[in-house]
Formats: C-alpha cells, structure tokens, sequence
C-alpha cells in the first residue's frame, strides 16, 4: 500500500514571501526632511502678507526681464535707428517719453532690468559667498588667527564701502564684471560677523564633541555640521544684501563708474543727469529708472524681511 503524498506545504517559502517594504536609505531620508522642511518654510511665509507682496513684484519683474529680448529687442539700445526725436514727452507712441537720441524709456527701462536685477544678484551671492567662508573659518579655529582675520574685517567695516567700491571700480576695467566684484569685495564683513557669531554658537554644542571625538576633521565639522546651520541666516542675509548691491550698482553707473555698453537703471539716470534732465524738468526721463531701482529694493527688502522672520521668530518681525 502506497503511503499518501505528502500535501503541499501551505506555507510559502522564503523565495516566494513578500518582503517587507525595504527601509529607506539615509539619502532618501534626508531628502524627505529637506522636503518637510521646504514645505513648513513656505507654510510659514506665506503667512506674511508683506513677504508675498514683495515675491510677487519679484516674480513680474524676473519674468519681464527674462523676456526682454522678445518684448523690446536689443535694437532699443540703437542710437542711430531710434524711432523719436530727443526728449519727447509721454505719449500714445512712447508710453514713458523718449531720452536725449529718441529712444524709447519704457524699452530701455525693460532692458535695463537685466543688467541691473544680474548685478544685484550676482555681487549679493559673491559677497555673501565670501563673508559665510571668512565667518566659519574664524568662529572654528579661533585664536591669534580669528583675532587676525577679525581685525581686517573690522578695517573693511568701518571704510565706507561706496569709497571702496568707488576705488575699485575706477582703477579697473570698466565692466559688469568690474562692477560685481567691486560691490562683492566690498560688502562682505556684516556677513562674516554674524556667521562668525553663529559659528561659535554652534561648535559649542555636545554633537560637534561627539563628531571631532568620532575622528571628524576641520573640513568635516565645518562643511557637514556648522554650514548647515548657518544657511539659513546666510539665506536671509542674501535676500537683504541684494536690494543693497542693486543701489550701488546705480550709484557707480550714476556717477559714471559702470559699463558704458550696456544699459542699466543707473545708467539711465546718468544719461539723464548728463542730459540736464532736473534743471529743464524733464521729469519723464528721471522718474522711471527711480521709481525701478526703488521698487526692487522694497520687493527685495520686503522678502529677505519674511525669511529672516520665518527663520528667526525671535526677532519679532511683523507680518
């Protein structure tokens, strides 16, 4: 008699179960939190009437900027071809009057915004770049070199910095590049102290111990715990420091300093002074560049003041 064959196990074999779902790796990890963290941010700002204010001007005048080339073309900057005659007032054909060669001042202005909004930025993020690398090496090594580097920070701090700029600008080129790095050289050391500070506040916390204890060097501890930390102060410093850098960049081209070659608000007001715009009281000529320059800055003023409060809700920023 033949025994029964044995019945199929009900039991699945390993090869066959599903697995549990496999844990997510640190790098997903720290992607989600940094996701959490950009929600919760933008979560908070947009409770900040003024902060989104001041985001919206920036997201128009970005997009007119960007679209330049197809709003107005680059012939606007023609002074041979210029569709009027000089110093037209505001009409149906020229919305914002014309200037001293029949160009358009609505056209140049548009222009000018590219120039103007690239410099403000990219001498905002070179200053910023600067000041955040200075502050974190002070606050970490300390001592006679901190005491040093801290010493030529304060020598920069106290010289005004349009009279350095101003220097800068005058014995090099004359470029935008001149102008960037004479407004990024220049601005750094607010920077560098309030990172420092920060820095100091951070290393004196028990996990960066536990860090340099585990064999953390210099690099390690600086790059992967005390950056970190910063950022979000350099984050709020960067937004303020742009609406500076982009009146500077007008002050250096109002009194002849920038590039010659290219348009830009505060060459426009340069033009316009040339042009002897305030004693014959062509009011047209000089408003719209000002009324731009000023409004950047509040937009950007307006925005680095809703990040910082976002940040920091111990400065008590209102909304």
């Amino acid at each position: 008699m033949t025994s029964p064959s044995p019945s199929p196990s009900t039991t699945p074999s390993p090869s066959t179960t599903p697995s549990a779902a496999a844990a997510p790796s640190a790098s997903a990890l720290a992607w989600q939190r940094r996701r959490d963290s950009l929600g919760r941010f933008w979560q908070q700002y947009r409770s900040r009437r003024a902060g989104l204010w001041g985001l919206a001007g920036l997201a128009l005048i970005a997009v007119v900027a960007l679209a330049a080339p197809l709003l107005v073309g680059s012939g606007v900057q023609s002074v041979t071809n210029a569709p009027g005659t000089a110093l037209e007032p505001p009409s149906a054909a020229f919305w914002l009057g014309t200037d001293q060669f029949g160009r358009s001042l609505l056209g140049l202005l548009i222009w000018g915004s590219r120039i103007s909004l690239l410099v403000g930025l990219l001498a905002a993020v070179l200053s910023v770049a600067i000041g955040t690398l200075v502050g974190i090496v002070a606050g970490h090594y300390g001592g006679w070199f901190a005491t040093v580097v801290m010493r030529i920070t304060d020598w920069f701090l106290v010289m005004p910095t349009l009279v350095l700029a101003i220097v800068l600008a005058t014995v090099m080129s004359r470029s935008v590049w001149t102008v960037i790095l004479a407004i990024g050289v220049t601005t750094w050391p607010t920077t560098a102290r309030l990172v420092r500070a920060q820095t100091i506040a951070v290393e004196s916390r028990p996990y960066i111990e536990r860090a340099t204890a585990l064999g953390g060097g210099d690099a390690h501890v600086m790059t992967r715990h005390v950056l970190p930390n910063v950022l979000p102060l350099v984050l709020a410093q960067t937004t303020l420091g742009i609406s500076s850098a982009i009146l500077t960049e007008a002050t250096l081209a109002f009194l002849g300093l920038g590039d010659p070659t290219v348009v830009s608000w505060g060459g426009m007001l340069q033009d316009a002074r040339e042009a002897g715009a305030v004693s014959s009281g062509h009011w047209w000529y000089l408003a719209p560049p000002g009324v731009a320059i000023a409004l950047v800055a509040l937009a950007f003023t307006l925005c680095g003041r809703a990040v910082e409060s976002v940040l920091n809700p111990k400065l008590g920023v209102g909304r």
